[in-house]
């Protein structure tokens, strides 16, 4: 039986006007990490829009080709480039085998791309993804109801830190990107 590798927590966080998307840099196979400083989010369209996947490495690397795809076949327009990725992710059988997820955002927008091939707006404006979805989630909620004036970049920071102090899964070698 193959070792199954679990990692990545991925948070984005739109707050007075900014968007930051980030995620920690584990990757573990069993029951050992297996790298510290894997780079899980990425810049596409000239840093017009940043992404962080989750799930199988090789699988979120053909969600994020389709992605860019989609976004280049749609001028960059963020929310349709994902709906035409989600249609074509159900329909296709190959694709709907794909074990991964996405945040992606541009300046206005941040969506959660999950691996049904659903297309979710976030209602509190905080998007998590990964093994550590939840303790990061649950901290910036935290963050921007109770600390207001911290950036989104400095909300993302700290819940994953957060995280990382929590999830066995996640670690404090951080990534954070905001869209152009």
């Amino acid at each position: 039986m193959q070792a199954k590798i679990r990692s990545t927590t991925v948070l984005g966080v739109r707050h007075n006007g900014e968007i930051a998307v980030g995620a920690d840099g584990q990757a573990t196979m069993d029951k050992h990490v297996a790298k510290g400083n894997v780079r899980k989010i990425r810049k596409l369209q000239d840093g017009k829009v940043v992404t962080g996947f989750a799930g199988s490495t090789a699988d979120a690397f053909m969600l994020l080709d389709k992605f860019d795809e989609k976004l280049t076949s749609y001028g960059g327009n963020l929310k349709r480039a994902a709906i035409e990725l989600a249609k074509e992710w159900r329909k296709d059988q190959y694709l709907r085998k794909l074990e991964a997820m996405m945040v992606v955002a541009d300046k206005d927008e941040l969506l959660i791309l999950s691996g049904t091939g659903d297309v979710l707006e976030p209602d509190s404006d905080v998007a998590a993804i990964g093994s550590g979805a939840m303790y990061a989630q649950a901290a910036a909620l935290a963050l921007k109801k109770h600390a207001p004036h911290l950036t989104a970049r400095q909300m993302v920071e700290d819940a994953l830190h957060i995280a990382a102090d929590i999830c066995i899964y996640t670690n404090h070698n951080l990534m954070i990107e905001s869209p152009v």
